[in-house]
């Protein structure tokens, strides 16, 4: 049997090498402690900025990405999408420069390396793993400009699925940018090496699975579980594959309430930090050790703002960065989807909400 990194490298004919995280002793410690003086009362945070709605009724928006300006962070910007037309593109106060009308893209991620931006999605008009790849000077020098985005990339391509397609993360593997596709209503997840658009894997996560996250550093994938089961899992993809042996991170028995959704990385250095989990059904936010064995430390809620703006419930998509965006997102910040946008006493359609995560690690202190 081989990991997965092994069984890349037969699909790609490289040459690469995993290096496996170290653990320090004083990490250990912070370990015990974090144990012993966890939150127990959840914490209210709020958004300081909000995108405007989305232009489809109902249940649309789903999730976003952030895209980093490292040359200008505060130029910084995400993707939202609405689950039924296409992509949008914020700017990191909320305001529109883009949409890109791709058809029903559900969920979408994103890697950047060198010069260049990885993004990935699942297209469900024509159940399908889409996949661009756009040089970062490229992008950040027309946003204000196309009013498709994608159509700047420099290889972009279209790939059947076998599956009914449902959520996506991306992450790097030996270099290689690598997908996850779920399914919609079961077990299966796939994986595909992007670049020659290879399946080099289904396993079975036990039940339907939307949102997912790898951890790049720790080769480590996370899967939310909703419906039947309700369960947050770790695949630690240095075993063999087919990963059959996950640890089961948390479930409706402990801390979720509902479905979890939702699913995003803090990252405080290249292998520790914090996963950050959507537990839809009481409209919260749990926080997870980004070590094994993934304690939960926390939850917060975010809530109504005293600037106006409203909180968010029943949250999808989320995405989170550890980067120093300046201003008010010196501590980095999550983009969360709200279900229920009110503006005062009027239910608007579904929008996305910005969070500083300072107020975060404020409250986990």
């Amino acid at each position: 049997m081989m990991n997965m990194e092994q069984h890349i490298r037969l699909v790609l004919d490289t040459t690469t090498k995993l290096t496996k995280p170290k653990i320090s002793a004083s990490f250990l410690l912070a370990l015990v402690l974090i144990t012993f003086v966890a939150c127990s009362q959840d914490t209210s945070i709020y958004a300081l900025d909000e995108t405007g709605p989305v232009n489809t009724a109902e249940d649309a928006a789903d999730d976003p990405a952030i895209i980093i300006n490292y040359k200008n962070p505060s130029a910084s910007l995400f993707f939202g999408t609405d689950k039924t037309a296409g992509v949008y593109l914020y700017d990191l106060k909320g305001m529109q420069q883009s949409f890109s009308p791709l058809g029903a893209i559900n969920n979408i991620d994103v890697r950047q390396k060198n010069s260049e931006i990885y993004l990935a999605a699942t297209n469900r008009s024509n159940q399908s793993v889409e996949y661009w790849v756009i040089d970062q000077d490229t992008f950040f020098a027309n946003t204000h400009e196309s009013q498709d985005i994608f159509s700047l990339s420099k290889r972009s391509f279209s790939i059947a699925s076998s599956i009914d397609i449902y959520g996506i993360c991306i992450g790097m593997i030996g270099g290689t940018p690598v997908a996850f596709s779920t399914e919609d209503g079961g077990p299966s997840v796939e994986i595909w090496t992007l670049e020659n658009q290879k399946l080099i894997g289904v396993f079975d996560n036990g039940g339907e699975s939307e949102g997912c996250v790898f951890d790049d550093e720790n080769q480590t994938l996370f899967i939310s579980e909703e419906e039947t089961n309700g369960v947050l899992k770790a695949y630690d993809l240095n075993q063999e594959y087919p990963f059959s042996n996950p640890v089961i991170v948390d479930s409706r028995e402990g801390n979720i309430g509902g479905d979890p959704e939702g699913v995003a990385i803090y990252k405080t250095s290249d292998t520790e930090g914090y996963v950050i989990l959507s537990s839809q059904g009481d409209n919260k936010y749990n926080v997870y050790n980004r070590q094994k064995p993934y304690q939960f430390i926390s939850s917060f809620t975010v809530d109504d703002s005293p600037h106006g703006i409203d909180g968010t419930s029943h949250t999808d998509g989320i995405s989170v960065s550890s980067y120093n965006f300046g201003g008010k997102y010196t501590k980095g910040m999550m983009i969360a989807q709200d279900d229920e946008n009110l503006d005062g006493e009027e239910l608007k359609n579904q929008n996305f909400k910005i969070i500083p995560f300072k107020q975060v690690l404020n409250a986990l202190k």
